[in-house]
């Protein structure tokens, strides 16, 4: 048997007026998604286990069916694999995104510390232009800081960047502590940036708390000033003006889904856009599939992601899909986006996914779910737990009566609400 999962990232929701009280999902024209609940079993899954924010890092890894509590150790640490970056003993690695802040109204345009959050992904800067100021930052900032820290006692070139993918890096110090408390920056689009530095969770760090204090204003003077970002502003465009560091820790421990399902799964591979899905697929043991033109928004290569998913199905028992338009959708506040994104993610890749493997003689099973919600109301991620379906194309599964795939529709299949491993336990073994 072969097995895949197309992850919707964030495309659950709640009822919204525009769509005349219906959720995205419940709005979308989605005849193949929804054939998979039709012609499936159905059911809702807590991804976020109580105590955990709902980031994707802990749903991802919940819905993989990790015990988060044993293997978490930061975002960070989990893109570093994606990314080819050893985090080695006495390293602490994070994710930082470079996010735009921004006077607002009431708020005094020359002196920042009035100013709030706008966006946090410097409005979807490119790649191209996010290097250029992540390479300022080693050559400029680091350089003055390390000095420093060096005459304080720290390991020598304690503090470095790597590029990631849009707005999405990493930042690795040597000797910092992962007991800091920081606050992801979606979770805080509106709000003042000075009342959302991070603090210390425990004693132990104390130190890296008040350097990445220091870093993200020292940053904004030079990121600000950056002909990247006078560009930008030129054109109309949000600077990143600000880094952003959040989600700390060491290096994972954990076993392979390989290891924790031999009889079921060989090999297998990880198709997505975000460092972080790639780096959770390295830790599970799957072979990193990027796709040219993968973007992780409304614009990305469904096509190309879905026949780089069908090539690896042939070869591999598992392929972990990942798609992360409908989540992107969500933090920008953009109802009619993240309807057509589903849209697209149901004809441009669940389709043919589902008219290739209907036509082959090996059992092919599917699962379509989100990893949480990102409801329009709210721009950032909610506890909720989310709606997933399973299909399968011979011999068919049992159906249950759920007819749509939604987050009302769902909570009537007959798997009923699950946590845990219990969702890759059913998906794989039921």
């Amino acid at each position: 048997m072969k097995y895949i999962i197309i992850l919707a990232d964030g495309a659950a929701d709640e009822p919204l007026k525009v769509f005349g009280g219906k959720t995205p999902l419940q709005a979308a024209v989605k005849p193949n998604i929804d054939r998979i609940a039709r012609e499936g079993i159905n059911g809702r899954l807590v991804t976020v286990p109580e105590g955990y924010n709902p980031g994707s890092e802990i749903a991802h890894l919940g819905l993989l069916g990790y015990d988060v509590n044993k293997v978490f150790e930061g975002r960070g640490s989990l893109e570093a694999a994606s990314m080819h970056v050893d985090i080695e003993d006495h390293e602490v690695a994070m994710r930082c995104n470079i996010i735009c802040i921004a006077p607002t109204e009431g708020s005094d345009p020359d002196d920042i510390k009035t100013w709030v959050i706008k966006n946090h992904s410097a409005g979807n800067i490119s790649t191209a232009e996010a290097d250029e100021l992540i390479k300022a930052l080693n050559e400029e900032l680091a350089p003055k800081f390390n000095a420093r820290l060096e005459a304080e006692g720290w390991p020598k070139d304690a503090i470095r960047w790597f590029t990631g993918v849009s707005y999405r890096h990493l930042l690795k110090i040597r000797g910092g502590d992962k007991h800091v408390t920081c606050t992801p920056p979606h979770d805080r689009i509106g709000k003042p940036w000075k009342n959302e530095l991070p603090c210390v969770f425990l004693p132990g760090g104390a130190k890296t708390s008040k350097l990445l204090r220091e870093l993200m204003v020292a940053s904004y003077d030079l990121l600000s000033k950056h002909p990247v970002n006078l560009r930008r502003m030129a054109e109309g465009k949000d600077p990143a003006n600000m880094i952003w560091p959040w989600s700390l820790g060491y290096r994972p421990q954990m076993q392979t889904l390989l290891e924790l399902f031999p009889d079921q799964i060989k090999s297998g591979a990880v198709i997505s856009a975000v460092d972080l899905i790639f780096g959770i697929g390295v830790y599970c043991g799957l072979k990193k599939v990027e796709v040219e033109g993968a973007t992780g928004l409304w614009d990305t290569n469904y096509e190309g992601k879905t026949e780089a998913a069908l090539r690896e199905l042939r070869d591999k028992d598992f392929v972990f899909l990942h798609v992360e338009a409908t989540d992107e959708a969500g933090h920008d506040g953009e109802p009619e986006l993240k309807k057509q994104c589903i849209e697209s993610l149901d004809a441009r890749c669940v389709k043919t996914i589902l008219d290739e493997v209907s036509t082959w003689d090996e059992t092919v099973r599917v699962a379509i779910l989100p990893d949480h919600p990102t409801p329009i109301k709210y721009r950032t991620h909610t506890m909720t737990p989310v709606p997933f379906s399973i299909w399968q194309n011979h011999p068919a599964l049992k159906a249950d009566d759920v007819q749509t795939f939604d987050e009302n529709a769902c909570f009537d299949g007959s798997l009923g609400l699950l946590e845990g491993d219990q969702f890759i336990k059913a998906f794989l073994q039921g």
